[in-house]
């Protein structure tokens, strides 16, 4: 019995030395009057590692992956933050300029798509001198793909474009509204056309309120003309390309429109993982994974991008 109880402390303690290894920062980054606050995990006992900067997709999700008001609540962010620290990979994420309340009077007064960009830009030059990373990769996810593609600068090492579009996004948008109702993606075409060419929309579809609200049309306008394909040319470091065969959000085509135009990257379409990098063995459970944590992360989501960064 006596054994027993010491090989029980033992193990207690070895748990604990463990989990102090893990140690999570909450940062406050500034761009200007901007203010993005984010967490930083990573092991303390590697005496450097290498860095994830996430940034995240479109809407407001938060540095967890979350957007409650859309019954997102699938904490995906997080859980491939504590899988990489695990891995002894550092990983930062931060809540995007819209989920912090302080931004909203800037955000009203404008907001376009460069902003993004200039915010992962401030988020690198927090970072590029921190003696406790030899590296730094850019993860980009959904919008989050084409935003992270444009930041990457001098200072950023890799890059991973996650679930990323590969064409403008105009035709994106009238492809996910047609998929649910043909005359909606007609009228998403439409108030496109009009919005590129004219600045506004004279009369907008009631259903397409949320999406062409008045106050996004900056946002929207300089998100329109960006292609996916002629940015990705741009980058000058190593690239990886990933996808799931389960995401309904973004095709596999996407992946490939990107490695067409970046032939040097590296393609992986990921089995069974969706669109909030879930690991979906039935088809019911892709849209209820959105809004649960319980489902797991793709694991060979994990070892992939484990295995890229250290390379």
């Amino acid at each position: 019995m006596k054994n027993f109880l010491v090989y029980l402390l033992l193990l207690f303690s070895s748990f604990l030395f463990a989990q102090k290894s893990i140690v999570s920062e909450e940062i406050l980054i500034k761009n200007d009057s901007i203010l993005l606050p984010g967490t930083l995990s990573f092991n303390s006992e590697p005496e450097k590692q290498p860095l994830i900067i996430f940034v995240s997709g479109s809407g407001n999700p938060d540095r967890n992956g979350n957007q409650p008001q859309f019954g997102v609540n699938g904490n995906y962010i997080k859980q491939l933050s504590d899988a990489m620290t695990d891995k002894n990979v550092a990983f930062f994420r931060f809540d995007k300029r819209n989920v912090t309340k302080e931004n909203i009077p800037q955000i009203l007064k404008h907001y376009v798509f460069s902003d993004l960009v200039d915010d992962v830009t401030a988020i690198i030059e927090h970072f590029k001198n921190d003696p406790r990373f030899d590296s730094i990769t850019l993860v980009g996810h959904s919008q989050g793909s084409l935003v992270a593609m444009m930041a990457a600068n001098q200072y950023v090492d890799k890059y991973v474009s996650l679930a990323g579009i590969g064409e403008p996004v105009g035709g994106t948008l009238v492809r996910q509204y047609s998929a649910q109702n043909e005359s909606l993606g007609k009228n998403v075409e439409e108030h496109i056309k009009e919005l590129s060419e004219t600045g506004t929309i004279k009369e907008v579809n009631p259903n397409l309120a949320l999406l062409f609200n008045p106050k996004n049309y900056s946002f929207l306008a300089e998100y329109l003309v960006l292609n996916p394909q002629e940015e990705i040319k741009k980058l000058n470091i190593p690239v990886l390309i990933i996808n799931g065969t389960k995401d309904i959000q973004v095709k596999e085509k996407d992946a490939e429109n990107l490695l067409l135009a970046k032939p040097d990257a590296k393609m992986v379409i990921i089995e069974n993982m969706n669109h909030v990098l879930k690991n979906i063995e039935k088809d019911e459970d892709n849209l209820a994974s959105y809004s649960s944590p319980d489902f797991p992360l793709s694991q060979k989501l994990v070892l992939l991008l484990e295995d890229f960064i250290k390379q």
